[in-house]
């Protein structure tokens, strides 16, 4: 996909990622582009900025999708590109409460399954669409410290793989996004938690939109911001044993350093 003269749906695109990729795609040309967030006065911002069109969202109601939808295609026409790119973190394991299991899961996961189901139908009645999903490393590979982003992010890499496998011959195209660590307040924040190992490395947003158009140019479903990752993965599935031990001594070493002097 050439973003030149397309319409695209990002949500997330007050900041961080989302705001990335809606300046990369304005300076490519796209008709036009829906900058959707939670956070409505900076997707006001970002949105004059690029002379694009602001929807406050909460991705975790099914609702405010439907009409963010419904609002992108009255403004600019039918959607191309829906990037399905909110996201939240949260440290902790299977103590977590249900409560905070059921908001990350809404928003990690479900609004992935929110937006497939409201842009598929017209996608596929014309017989062409992409979808963009952002994950995350740690979905394919795991997030020490964070039971809840690992899962969740493990689940919509493989709602990405399903919807690929179940509509790519339909004319949709589906690439998932999974970066490592990214200059973002998501990564800001956990300086001083498990995360904080992803800082060496770490890239700006602008070179995560630029991975992204890169991809979509090739329509690779899997994006890599961060290479390396692909290698990781493939360690991984060639010696799963092995990769959890090496895992379990970065968890070690992770939990050492926290440890009081």
């Amino acid at each position: 996909m050439k973003l030149a003269d397309k319409v695209a749906v990002v949500t997330g695109g007050a900041s961080g990622i989302g705001r990335a990729l809606c300046r990369r795609f304005a300076a490519e040309g796209a008709r036009g582009i829906a900058v959707a967030d939670v956070d409505r006065a900076g997707a006001e911002r970002v949105a004059r900025e690029i002379g694009g069109l602001a929807v406050g969202v909460d991705v975790s109601r099914e609702a405010d999708v439907i009409q963010l939808v419904e609002r992108a295609t009255a403004a600019f026409g039918a959607i191309d590109l829906f990037c399905s790119n909110a996201g939240i973190a949260m440290e902790g394991g299977v103590e977590t409460s249900d409560s905070d299991w059921q908001r990350i899961w809404s928003v990690n996961f479900m609004a992935h399954v929110y937006a497939a189901r409201a842009v598929l139908p017209g996608m596929l009645a014309r017989g062409e669409g992409y979808l963009l999903q952002t994950a995350s490393a740690a979905g394919l590979l795991t997030q020490v410290g964070s039971a809840p982003y690992a899962v969740t992010k493990h689940a919509a890499v493989s709602l990405a793989e399903w919807l690929s496998v179940t509509y790519g011959d339909r004319g949709i195209r589906v690439s998932c996004l999974c970066p490592q660590g990214v200059r973002t307040s998501m990564l800001t924040e956990a300086v001083e938690g498990p995360g904080r190992f992803l800082l060496e490395g770490a890239l700006e947003p602008e070179q995560v939109a630029a991975a992204v158009v890169a991809g979509l140019a090739d329509e690779r479903f899997l994006i890599l911001p961060h290479p390396e990752v692909g290698e990781y993965l493939r360690r991984k599935a060639n010696d799963y044993d092995r990769w959890l031990r090496g895992m379990r001594r970065m968890q070690a070493k992770l939990d050492a350093g926290a440890q009081p002097m």
